[in-house]
């Protein structure tokens, strides 16, 4: 059936929960960056930028802030970090009223645990401010897209709660994100029919173990406490296939755990927002409603076409 007409769809008298209007008086202006760590970050070889894990602030209109926040990880395969999976996504998130943190993580020659070093301290970074910047520390999720995706998925299975003794005051809080939003993530590294060899090879080194493998596979690792996940991914991803999302689907449900998945029929890899995808590009729209469901989101329009 072609594209003949257009229908949209208004949510919000479905709204569940009425959001905050919130002021950031503390919180830094959109485009300035924070670094993670006050000094040369753990594992670090140098103190140039690519050896420096920051954020870089994007704040909503102070009228449409929820107080919800999302670190955002773009993908590159661990060797760098796609641009169109950074400040468009976070400015997409900004305009359902989500505070957004675009991550520069550590990426090869760094190996794990930098990465999840960094992605963790992130989480435990916004969390530890965020009654000063108004934000709510219960409401922090993360998202990535490939490769960033699988440093999201293990955000989201590997989490440390706080250490009350730390003499840091970032390292006492969770690192545990409330939500996670996948999109065609890398999520194994056992299964050789569906593995993102460059991601695994970045990561872990060609000499990684069969148990380092499975470590970092995150199907493997979740439990009854990891956080609601949301999935995008396509029936045609050649470099990461789906059934990478496929797999943390199964192993989400054998848990016991919320997630919500949608694979659209054929699309290539690496689309971001997807706004030229045709019909892919509604994933931010499906994505903001589950946000809204979650109590993160402003109520979100669909357009849905026939």
């Amino acid at each position: 059936m072609g594209l003949t007409r257009l229908t949209t769809i208004s949510l919000a008298a479905l709204a569940a929960v009425q959001m905050p209007s919130m002021t950031f008086a503390q919180l830094p202006a959109t485009g300035t960056e924070v670094r993670l760590w006050s000094g040369q970050a753990p594992l670090a070889n140098g103190e140039g930028p690519e050896d420096t894990p920051a954020l870089t602030v994007y704040r909503p209109e102070p009228d449409k802030a929820t107080g919800a926040a999302f670190i955002v990880l773009p993908g590159g395969g661990y060797r760098g970090r796609a641009a169109h999976e950074g400040e468009p996504i976070a400015r997409w998130l900004n305009s359902v009223g989500v505070t957004a943190f675009v991550a520069r993580y550590r990426v090869s020659p760094y190996r794990h645990p930098a990465p999840l070093n960094d992605a963790q301290r992130a989480i435990r970074y916004v969390r530890a401010n965020a009654q000063a910047w108004g934000l709510d520390a219960q409401r922090i999720g993360i998202l990535g897209f490939s490769a960033g995706g699988h440093l999201a998925s293990t955000a989201a299975t590997q989490f440390r709660e706080g250490d009350s003794s730390a003499s840091d005051p970032i390292e006492r809080v969770s690192s545990r994100p409330d939500l996670a939003i996948l999109i065609y993530p890398v999520i194994t590294f056992t299964e050789d029919a569906y593995v993102h060899k460059g991601s695994r090879t970045n990561l872990l080194g060609a000499d990684a173990t069969t148990e380092q493998m499975a470590e970092m596979s995150s199907e493997r690792r979740v439990t009854s406490r990891t956080p609601p996940v949301f999935l995008i991914h396509t029936t045609a991803d050649t470099a990461v296939p789906p059934e990478n999302s496929l797999l943390l689907v199964q192993a989400m449900r054998k848990a016991g755990v919320e997630v919500e998945l949608h694979l659209y029929e054929g699309g290539r890899h690496g689309f971001g927002l997807g706004e030229k995808e045709g019909p892919i590009g509604t994933w931010p729209a499906l994505a903001g409603l589950w946000l809204h469901k979650h109590g993160f989101a402003l109520p979100t329009r669909l357009t849905v076409t026939k």
